[in-house]
């Protein structure tokens, strides 16, 4: 199977990620697809052929190796490496719209496309929601599918058409158990990176929202406080001004010049 579509999908949404969201988009491209293309797939190789029975009866091989693996562990994985990855495309979707919006309006609605903020905040954090549910969802069917994570080499098989108890033998089960413990803390790690990214992006949001609400209150309070600084001789600079309107004298009344009164000639 061909991961390179998903890669390049991945590597778009990379830059529009927080840091923690490229950690797991490093541990997708490391432990996932790259263990995946470059062993997983040889290991689970020709897995039903490889099924061995001590029984020669016809269908009893088949009906005990779809009773032990309802379902492929490689088709399984494969599928929930599509599932945890396809939730990261909404992020990408919505940044597309933001840009198809200001190339329809030509005008800049965002300071940046990318920036997680408004409804992009709740896409995101969807995204992430639905990528950790996709991951506890397969753990758990890995869990139950298979009675636990372990691959024994020998199964006692009771399933029609054999005739009695038949013993079934796993190949290279050693092998299998070591990639699939690789799986498990894979989803394991990948759960505490996208519980980490959520509380810190809402973290992050709060903060944001709390810092627009409150620092300019606080900014105008010690604004005002510095134009009431008090000077040397004790008096604030409004209480200043007021002292020295106050204390200034006002002319005399007899010190106004009065016109000189007509002189009378008989």
């Amino acid at each position: 199977m061909n991961w390179g579509f998903l890669e390049k999908i991945l590597s778009g949404v990379n830059k529009y990620s927080t840091s923690i969201g490229r950690i797991w988009l490093s541990v997708v491209f490391l432990f996932r697809i790259l263990v995946y293309v470059a062993v997983a797939e040889q290991v689970w190789k020709d897995e039903q052929k490889d099924f061995v029975c001590n029984t020669l009866q016809p269908g009893c091989k088949n009906a005990c190796f779809d009773h032990f693996f309802p379902i492929s562990q490689i088709r399984l994985w494969a599928l929930q490496l599509i599932m945890v990855s396809t939730p990261s495309l909404m992020v990408a979707l919505h940044v597309g719209y933001r840009e198809h919006r200001e190339a329809k309006h030509k005008r800049k609605f965002y300071k940046d496309k990318g920036s997680i903020d408004g409804g992009l905040f709740c896409t995101y954090v969807i995204s992430l929601i639905f990528k950790t549910g996709f991951e506890v969802g397969f753990l758990l069917a890995f869990y139950y599918l298979y009675n636990g994570f372990g691959v024994p080499i020998l199964m006692r098989c009771t399933q029609e058409p054999c005739p009695n108890t038949v013993d079934c033998y796993i190949a290279r089960a050693m092998e299998k158990k070591i990639f699939l413990y690789i799986m498990v803390c894979t989803s394991i790690l990948c759960i505490a990176l996208n519980l980490s990214e959520l509380l810190y992006i809402v973290w992050k949001q709060l903060w944001r929202h709390f810092s627009r609400r409150y620092v300019p209150v606080e900014q105008q309070i010690l604004k005002n406080s510095q134009l009431h600084v008090s000077d040397d001789k004790g008096f604030t600079s409004s209480e200043q001004l007021e002292n020295t309107k106050v204390c200034t004298p006002e002319p005399a009344a007899d010190a106004v010049e009065k016109p000189a009164s007509p002189v009378l000639q008989s």
